[in-house]
């Protein structure tokens, strides 16, 4: 009498969706990501509605908010530059976007959390920044941005996932121990906002013109992509606010370092002021 029960077994698995599979993968991260940008290019929420769990939450600057409070989700955002990364591992994905317009416009970073079960989105946590922020000029962020590359690392030489972490973790111990050991790339270079702290050679460095006093990042949620070697951290970043921080690691060196901060309630977040930010870019 199995022998029915085992066919009958067979058959109904074999029915069964693949979106009923209760592992991520890259497809789902995706799908969201996509829905994500139809939402916050046309400035309506509702495409990302058949992905949201019904008690997500939205997040912005580490404060959590009502979908209809968003400084950006309601507003359609023309983006002139937009890139993702997939972190299969903890079901995320990060997105770097900066709008060029309304007004000053907006550099986003934004972290999609998913649920692998339900396939539904359950946080959205972004880090929005515009004018007034800390080196906030999206005119020369989108110019350094397009010089750079992004692109797959070849499989022989990326780096595990600890070792990525590792990196960006070290970058951060440097601010409250300058012994730590931070294995700096050669050159590296560091794009504050719209404030480039290197010139384009081979000798840049990105501990140049790093903050001189002890800073404590304190809640920090990982985004970690290996196929492209990268790490995103989202945080309270010590006194200065709500913080992205993207790293692009390669051979196990920090090449490049992207961040965006929100500061609240003090102009550029109190720091000097960063030559040559308000002039010509240059294209």
């Amino acid at each position: 009498m199995l022998f029915p029960l085992i066919l009958f077994t067979s058959a109904a698995t074999a029915k069964i969706p693949p979106y009923y599979s209760r592992s991520c993968d890259k497809g789902l991260l995706q799908d969201a990501t996509s829905r994500y940008i139809a939402a916050q290019s046309t400035g309506q929420p509702q495409w990302l509605s058949t992905l949201l769990s019904p008690n997500f939450t939205l997040v912005e600057n580490n404060a959590p908010i009502p979908l209809s409070s968003s400084l950006v989700l309601n507003q359609p955002l023309a983006l002139a530059h937009a890139r993702h990364t997939y972190d299969i591992t903890a079901c995320a994905s990060f997105s770097e976007l900066v709008s060029l317009a309304p007004g000053a416009g907006y550099q986003i970073g934004t972290q999609l959390r998913l649920d692998a079960g339900a396939r539904k989105i359950t946080k959205i946590d972004s880090i929005v920044t515009t004018a007034g922020d800390l080196y906030f000029n999206t005119t020369h962020a989108l110019h350094y941005l397009l010089r750079e590359n992004w692109g797959p690392i070849d499989p022989s030489e990326r780096g595990s996932r600890a070792t990525l972490q590792a990196a960006a973790d070290a970058y951060y111990a440097y601010f409250s121990n300058a012994s730590t050991v931070v294995p700096w790339g050669a050159p590296c270079d560091r794009l504050e906002g719209g404030a480039y702290m290197g010139q384009g050679l081979a000798n840049d460095t990105c501990d140049a013109g790093l903050p001189p006093f002890s800073v404590e990042m304190r809640d920090r949620r990982y985004v970690i992509d290996e196929s492209v070697g990268s790490v995103n951290i989202l945080s309270e970043f010590g006194i200065l606010g709500p913080d992205s921080h993207e790293f692009r690691v390669e051979k196990g060196k920090i090449r490049w370092i992207h961040a965006m901060t929100f500061c609240r309630g003090t102009l550029n977040c109190d720091a000097p002021e960063f030559p040559g930010l308000s002039e010509e870019v240059g294209w």
